[in-house]
């Protein structure tokens, strides 16, 4: 069974979301479905039908990070050699070369990853191209559009 890299911010999101998938949108729904079944002919009840549909998708992803939950391994960026190398977990401070435009993004796992708040997965194109790198380092970012060149400025351990 392979482990999951997440922070720790990202796992407690996970933990966060499970209780509340578990304490509050479980019995709502077990309600909704009590509910739509009081108002008769179940084959035609379509309240009845869209609350079993949500039920199912409340139970698979219960299950989903509740497996997920099972093989976390959770890196805590500040206790990591802080060499200054890019890392899983760092954020980092980038120059794009071609626009001289400044971009902060934090590397993360798949489950957290989030380009709005500016947090990257590590499988991305531009983590695979940060990662084992330091400041000052040029880094060529393989992207659809073409290749990007990034100069790092900055590694931070937060």
């Amino acid at each position: 069974m392979d482990t999951i890299p997440i922070t720790v911010g990202g796992a407690k999101a996970l933990e966060v979301e499970l209780l509340r998938l578990k304490d509050q949108e479980r019995p709502r729904i077990v309600s909704d479905i009590a509910t739509a079944r009081e108002h008769g002919d179940l084959k035609e009840n379509a309240e009845y039908h869209a609350a079993k549909e949500e039920q199912g998708f409340i139970e698979g992803r219960i299950q989903d990070i509740e497996s997920k939950l099972s093989r976390l391994q959770v890196i805590d960026v500040k206790h990591l050699n802080q060499d200054g190398r890019c890392v899983f977990g760092t954020t980092v401070k980038l120059l794009n070369l071609s626009d001289d435009t400044k971009i902060t993004y934090q590397i993360v796992g798949e489950d957290e990853a989030d380009i709005k708040l500016g947090k990257i997965s590590c499988h991305s194109p531009i983590s695979k191209a940060l990662l084992g790198n330091e400041e000052g380092d040029e880094v060529i970012v393989k992207a659809p559009i073409g290749d990007i060149i990034y100069e790092i400025l900055e590694v931070q351990y937060i």
